[in-house]
C-alpha cells in the first residue's frame, strides 16, 4: 500500500477508507510505503495497525533532504543527459496528454514520441540513484536549474516557458527536488518493493511513483486508485504562481499522470467524475474500474431507522469549513429562505480547514451577524440569531450521526468538491438533501435529492423550501437515499470490490521471483509457462507481442467448418 499525507498517520487524510479496506481484507498481508506530508503529522504518530501488516517504511516529502553524495565525472555527464531531456520535454511546445498521431504498432498503446522520452529520462534518473545512492544533492545543483534555463531557451519551447525568469526557474527546480524524491529512496530492492505481488496506490502523481519504479525495476504490477485526481488539483490550484511556473509544473505532473496510467494494471477511480478526468489524462477504458470508497454505515444507523426525529424547520450544514464550501452563498439562500419561512433555523457544524478556512469562518460569521441581526421578543430579552455556528464533539453533537439527525434538509453548497463524502453520510441518515451540481454529487445522490446550480443563492433558497413545505416528499426522498446508500458505499461493497481486483492482477501478471515451499523446492505452477518465452510479459497491457503470437486471420474455408 503506497500512501502520502495519510494511513498510517492519525491525522492523514483520507486514511480512514486504507484502514477499513486494510482491516477488511485480513487473509492478505500488507506492508505499507507512506510518505509524511509535515513535521506534525509525524509526531502525530500513527494509528493502531492490524496484525496483518507486517512492515511499515515511511520517507518526508517535506522539509530539506539530502543525500550528501558526490558524484563522478561519469555520473554527473548521466545526470545532466537524464534531467536535461526531462526538462526538454517539460518545455515542449505539445500537449503533454495528446496520443501520438502515427498509428501504433500491434499490442501497444497509442504514445506519443514526448511521452516516450519522458519515460526514458525519468526511469534513466531512477536508475542513476541505484546505482549512485541518491539523487538529490543534483536535484539542488547550479546543473538543473541551468538544464532548465537552456531547455526553455531551446527553440521551438513553449512561449510561456521562454518567459521564465530565474525566480521562477529555482521555483520549478525545487518543486521538482520534492515531486523526485521517491527516485531516492532503498525501497525498491528484493526484500522491499521488489518482493511484493502488487502494489496498490492510494492516490496518483507523486504517490504512485514509487509502484512505478518497482514496476520498472522488477514487474510489479501497479494499481492505482484515485478519489480525486492529483492533476486536477494541479491545474485547479497555484492561481497566483507565474505563467512559466504554471505551464512547466502542470506539464510535469501531466506527464507523470499519463506514464502512471500507462504503466499501471489497473485504475480505479472513485466515481464517474474522477473517471473522466482519468480517461483525459491519457487512461486506458479497459483498465479503468468504479470503486466507490466504502463507508461504516452503522454509526449512522439509529439516526436513519428514526427519521422523526428530525427538526421540521431545520437546515443542517455539516462539514469542514472552507473557501470552496461557499457558504457565503449559503448564507444569502438562507435569507431569502427565512423571507418565505420565518421559522427556519441554519445550524453550520464543523471546523475549519487550516488558517484560511479560519479566516473563511471569521467572514462567515460577521455576515450572518449582518444578515440576521439578534432577534429580541422584546426590548429586555435577549436575541435568538436563526444561523448558528457548531463544531463537533461536544455534549450536544459528539458524533455527526447526531448533526445530520437534527436537521430536516441537508444543504450542500459547495464550488468544488470530489465525492461528497457528506451528503452520503445524510443519506445514510435518511435525510433529504439540496446540493449544488459540482464534481460526482448528482452520480452519489442519484435522484434522491434536489440538485441546483453553484453560486445561485436563489435557486438554493428555492429548492430548500420546496422541500421544508413538504414532509411527505421530504420522507420520501430520505427513505429512497438511505436505500441508495446502503446498497452502493458500504464498506462490504468497496472491499469485496479490491479483492476481486487484486486476484484478477495476480491471475494475468505471471510470477516475477521464486516461490519456494517448506522444504526448500519449488512450488508447481508458480512460474507460467509464458514467462519462459523472451519478451515483456510481466505487462500484458502494453508489451510488444513477438510475431509468432500475432492473430493470423483465420481463411474462410476454417471459418465455414
Amino acid at each position: 500500500m503506497l500512501t502520502e499525507g495519510g494511513y498510517p498517520y492519525v491525522d492523514g487524510e483520507g486514511w480512514l477508507w486504507c484502514d477499513r479496506l486494510v482491516r477488511g481484507l485480513g487473509h492478505h498481508e500488507f506492508d505499507v510505503y507512506a510518505f509524511s506530508s509535515s513535521e506534525a503529522q509525524e509526531q502525530a504518530g500513527w494509528v493502531p495497525l492490524p496484525p496483518q501488516v507486517g512492515r511499515v517504511r515511511t520517507a518526508p516529502l517535506w522539509g530539506a533532504w539530502g543525500d550528501g553524495v558526490v558524484y563522478g565525472r561519469r555520473a554527473r555527464r548521466r545526470f545532466s543527459e537524464h534531467y536535461g531531456e526531462l526538462a526538454a520535454v517539460l518545455c515542449a511546445a505539445t500537449d503533454p496528454l495528446a496520443p501520438d498521431s502515427r498509428p501504433a504498432k500491434p499490442g501497444t498503446p497509442r504514445v506519443s514520441a514526448e511521452a516516450d522520452r519522458f519515460a526514458t529520462a525519468l526511469h534513466g534518473l531512477a536508475e542513476l540513484a541505484r546505482d549512485e545512492g541518491g539523487l538529490q544533492s543534483a536535484l539542488r545543483s547550479e546543473t538543473a536549474v541551468r538544464a532548465l534555463e537552456r531547455a526553455c531557451r531551446a527553440p521551438g519551447a513553449l512561449r510561456t516557458a521562454r518567459e521564465a525568469r530565474v525566480p521562477d526557474l529555482l521555483a520549478v527546480a525545487a518543486h521538482l527536488e520534492r515531486a523526485l524524491r521517491p527516485l531516492s529512496l532503498d525501497w525498491y530492492e528484493e526484500d522491499g518493493l521488489g518482493a511484493v505481488d502488487v502494489c496498490h496506490a492510494a492516490a496518483g502523481g507523486v504517490t504512485a511513483l514509487p509502484g512505478l519504479l518497482a514496476h520498472h525495476f522488477s514487474g510489479v504490477p501497479l494499481l492505482v486508485t484515485e478519489y480525486g485526481v492529483r492533476l486536477r488539483t494541479h491545474y485547479l490550484t497555484r492561481p497566483d504562481s507565474p505563467p512559466a511556473v504554471r505551464a512547466l509544473l502542470a506539464a510535469f505532473h501531466g506527464r507523470l499522470a499519463a506514464e502512471i496510467y500507462r504503466r499501471a494494471a489497473f485504475i480505479t477511480p472513485g466515481n464517474t467524475h474522477a473517471r473522466r478526468w482519468q480517461e483525459r489524462c491519457g487512461a486506458d477504458r479497459a483498465k479503468l474500474r468504479t470503486v466507490y470508497p466504502g463507508m461504516d454505515a452503522a454509526p449512522f444507523a439509529e439516526v436513519g431507522e428514526a427519521p422523526e426525529s428530525a427538526e421540521p424547520h431545520t437546515l443542517v450544514w455539516v462539514g469542514h469549513v472552507q473557501p470552496a464550501k461557499d457558504l457565503v452563498s449559503l448564507l444569502h439562500a438562507f435569507a431569502e429562505i427565512r423571507k418565505e419561512e420565518p421559522k427556519t433555523r441554519l445550524r453550520i457544524i464543523g471546523g475549519p480547514c487550516g488558517p484560511e478556512g479560519a479566516a473563511y469562518l471569521g467572514h462567515c460569521r460577521a455576515l450572518a451577524a449582518q444578515l440576521f441581526p439578534d432577534e429580541a421578543e422584546s426590548p429586555h430579552s435577549v436575541g435568538d440569531n436563526p444561523v448558528s455556528f457548531e463544531e463537533l464533539g461536544g455534549p450536544e453533537l459528539p458524533t455527526p450521526a447526531d448533526a445530520y439527525g437534527r436537521g430536516a434538509v441537508t444543504v450542500s453548497s459547495s464550488v468544488v468538491e470530489g465525492f461528497p463524502v457528506g451528503l452520503v453520510e445524510a443519506m445514510f441518515c435518511g435525510r433529504a438533501t439540496v446540493s449544488t451540481d459540482v464534481g460526482a454529487v448528482v452520480e452519489a445522490i442519484g435522484g434522491t435529492g434536489l440538485v441546483v446550480p453553484p453560486r445561485n443563492p436563489r435557486a438554493l433558497a428555492e429548492a430548500c423550501v420546496s422541500l421544508l413545505r413538504d414532509p411527505e416528499r421530504r420522507a420520501r426522498l430520505g427513505a429512497a437515499a438511505r436505500a441508495r446508500a446502503l446498497e452502493l458505499f458500504t464498506a462490504d461493497q468497496s472491499i469485496a470490490a479490491f479483492h476481486g481486483i487484486y486476484l484478477e492482477i495476480v491471475a494475468r501478471t505471471p510470477v516475477h521471483r521464486l516461490l519456494l515451499d517448506a522444504t526448500g523446492d519449488p512450488l508447481p505452477f508458480a512460474t507460467p509457462a509464458e514467462a519462459h518465452v523472451p519478451g515483456h510479459w510481466t505487462d500484458r497491457t502494453s508489451r510488444v507481442l513477438p510475431g509468432w503470437a500475432m492473430d493470423a486471420p483465420v481463411p474462410a474455408t476454417e471459418t465455414a467448418r
